[in-house]
């Protein structure tokens, strides 16, 4: 199955590439997504749970940037899962661009092959297509929220005001994930 997608973004194109090249912040964007290991500068692995209709199938994989060229704000991403049953499996091969706008903002373009195997396929082309267009609303209006919020304050001993999270809606691993964030702006640590 292939996809394509298009959308913009209010954010100057260096934040959003620095956004989509992170998969820490990328897989926080996506509903049902974790990443559970970091193999190397360019390969993760993680998990993936999907619900369509009466059918859950849970992933893990690994997904691995093939090309990352800053100069043009290309990235090649190839993904391969296996459903935790062992009852079916899922390939990806992604590339995204960006473009910048007049406006000073970045215009997105995801294209992506998707070839599923198993439980999931037997919904054909179309559901699997209202699934994922589904997916991909939640991700940009994430990452829209994210990028687009009010920036912070230029002066460096002045720390970016933390927005306040609802832990009681989080799970165990986004609960991690938010206070590795926190304590990284506030001790000034690297990125995990």
């Amino acid at each position: 199955m292939k996809i394509e997608q298009k959308f913009s973004l209010n954010a100057p194109p260096d934040r959003v590439w620095a956004f989509l090249t992170d998969p820490y912040r990328v897989v926080g964007c996506l509903p049902g997504a974790s990443i559970t290991e970091k193999l190397d500068d360019r390969t993760y692995t993680g998990t993936m749970t999907v619900k369509i209709g009466p059918v859950t199938a849970s992933y893990k994989g690994k997904i691995c940037f093939e090309r990352l060229d800053p100069a043009t704000y290309t990235a090649e991403i190839t993904g391969r899962g296996q459903e935790g049953r062992g009852k079916g499996s899922a390939e990806m091969r992604m590339e995204s661009r960006l473009q910048a706008l007049q406006s000073g903002g970045a215009e997105v373009t995801v294209l992506a092959e998707v070839n599923l195997i198993g439980p999931l396929a037997q919904f054909g082309r179309g559901v699997i297509q209202d699934v994922s267009d589904q997916l991909f609303r939640q991700f940009t209006a994430s990452m829209k929220q994210q990028l687009e919020a009010a920036k912070p304050s230029d002066r460096p001993d002045v720390p970016p005001k933390a927005e306040p999270v609802d832990v009681l809606s989080l799970s165990a691993g986004a609960l991690c994930r938010a206070l590795r964030r926190m304590l990284g702006r506030i001790f000034g640590l690297p990125k995990p």
